[in-house]
């Protein structure tokens, strides 16, 4: 496996190290796992199956009711699930340092600035963001809405990289990255992603390194939650 930055971790992965989700799952036991993808293999090695923010709500509504849940690493994401689906679940305190850096003061202050606007917000950020939201999604989603809706002003609260691909098929509406509380940095552009250049990439796969080296056990491990995504996303547009 290679990798064009070794750098180019996440704040998610690194905020739930397997060893503490370990003793974490220890006080919840019998509880079914669910893990949102941004987190490490050895963290995926312990769940009963993965999801993504497109799937994560169709997943959790297949486990019984009477099935308890752990949900991790993302809380805001396990929170918005709980809220799409009525389900209580045990949340992992973890959380994206991108998604929880957008002012809510501030958007509210763009909203008003810009009558008609809307804002729309990737369900990792935290929930007094996305009350203010008129839709909550994916990626993927986020950027069918853009395209999609009529509104012509939109205040997109995600890690800012999406506005190149919205701006590239909805060139005509007017796109606004939700502001950081601290204006002082480029806190709503993800440090981990851009270390993921494209210079980086073509010398990666030209020299088919940096590699990853990982624990076969380890790796079939981990894939079998992720498999298990697979069989219960069918249907997930």
């Amino acid at each position: 496996m290679v990798l064009p930055d070794l750098e180019a971790g996440c704040s998610l992965a690194d905020g739930c190290p397997p060893d503490q989700f370990r003793h974490f799952l220890d006080k919840h036991p019998g509880h079914f796992v669910v893990s949102y993808i941004n987190c490490s293999a050895a963290v995926k090695a312990m769940s009963d199956v993965i999801c993504t923010s497109s799937n994560a709500v169709h997943i959790v509504k297949q486990i019984p009711k009477e099935t308890p849940i752990v949900f991790a690493p993302d809380q805001h994401l396990g929170r918005f699930v709980m809220k799409q689906t009525g389900r209580e679940m045990v949340l992992w305190p973890g959380s994206c340092i991108v998604h929880e850096t957008f002012s809510e003061k501030k958007i509210i202050e763009l909203l008003l600035r810009n009558p008609g606007a809307e804002l729309i917000a990737h369900p990792e950020c935290e929930e007094h963001v996305l009350r203010h939201a008129k839709f909550v999604g994916s990626t993927t989603a986020l950027l069918k809405y853009a395209i999609n809706s009529p509104t012509q002003t939109l205040i997109v609260a995600t890690e800012e990289g999406i506005l190149h691909a919205m701006r590239r098929d909805a060139p005509q509406k007017t796109l606004i990255p939700a502001p950081p509380e601290d204006e002082s940095c480029s806190c709503n552009m993800c440090p981990h992603m851009k270390r993921n250049t494209l210079e980086k990439l073509y010398l990666c796969l030209r020299d088919l390194r940096p590699t990853i080296e990982m624990d076969e056990e380890l790796r079939l491990a981990a894939k079998k939650p992720i498999d298990r995504m697979m069989e219960m996303s069918v249907g997930v547009g």
